[in-house]
């Protein structure tokens, strides 16, 4: 047996699957199956995509309710169950921000430009029932970015573990879920980009098994007049969050891991007793670079 690694590209980031194996081939055969999953929830989720459920439901908004498949019920019952868990921060409607923030552009949005999509998000006005999804205003959007690559990491896991591989990882753009330990029985030591030094690494953590994800204000901003602005975005003030420079968090689930950073993000000086709350490993470093960690449940 030998690790063989496996690069690829998808949801606009480097990936990677990670598996021991016996010989190359059988790595690639097994790899492709992680691979084919990650794109089909890709294809079927991408708001990107004219032909994608997601791009259905937003396209009738103020129309028609949308019937869902099992599998797309139960993610937005998940969106619904972070939605009340974060008090509203963690807010699938919110994507609609993105019309007036350009990351690309040192630009901050104007009031009047905010206000006129502030009113266009808020999970608690969507209409769900019956496996059937109604946006009531028009042009309300919805939008899984929020956890659609830890969904796709856990799920292409899954389908390696349910083939027998004992070993590796599924790496979506830093978002992962790692299977099981190194052949030698060693955790994989995973490493935490320093949020203020590009390129370099801050931490790393040792993992054996779960999901492992990181939210920061290093991936998409713009600096103006002295002041960062990130895109993690609050729904309910349109204003982008500023008290942590990045959060990670270590969980049996990539998908869980991935929320708990993005809430903790989102509720700013409340965020570390909120982490607490989970009972989850975690790093976080502030906005003065002090860095807090809880290394055991």
């Amino acid at each position: 047996m030998e690790i063989f690694k496996i690069p690829f590209t998808a949801m606009a980031c480097p990936c990677e699957v990670v598996v021991a194996s016996t010989n190359k081939a059988e790595a690639q055969t097994l790899a492709q199956l992680a691979i084919d999953e990650v794109m089909r929830i890709e294809t079927k989720y991408s708001r990107y995509r004219a032909d994608s459920i997601i791009s259905k439901i937003n396209s009738n908004s103020s129309k028609e309710a949308i019937r869902c498949d099992d599998e797309t019920w139960s993610l937005f019952e998940y969106a619904n169950t972070l939605f009340q868990a974060s008090e509203g921060l963690f807010d699938i409607t919110s994507g609609i921000l993105r019309r007036v923030w350009n990351f690309k552009e040192k630009k901050r949005p104007s009031d009047d430009e905010l206000a006129q999509v502030l009113p266009l998000i808020g999970w608690q006005d969507v209409v769900r029932e019956d496996k059937k999804i109604f946006l009531p205003k028009s042009g309300m959007e919805i939008d899984f970015g929020g956890f659609g690559k830890e969904y796709a990491a856990d799920r292409a896991a899954s389908i390696l573990s349910h083939k027998g591989v004992r070993s590796g990882y599924v790496n979506l753009g830093g978002d992962m879920r790692v299977i099981g330990p190194k052949l030698d029985g060693q955790a994989w030591m995973i490493g935490i980009q320093d949020p203020r030094q590009k390129g370099s690494l801050i931490a790393t953590i040792p993992v054996e098994a779960g999901g492992l994800a990181t939210s920061g204000d290093y991936e998409k901003f713009f600096e103006l007049d002295g002041k960062r602005y990130c895109h993690i975005l609050n729904p309910k003030t349109g204003q982008p969050v500023s008290y942590w420079r990045s959060i990670s968090v270590l969980s049996s689930f990539s998908v869980v891991s991935g929320n708990c950073t993005t809430i903790a993000m989102l509720k700013e000086s409340s965020g570390q007793a909120y982490l607490e709350s989970t009972g989850l490993r975690y790093l976080a470093i502030d906005q003065e670079g002090e860095i807090f960690i809880k290394k055991t449940h």
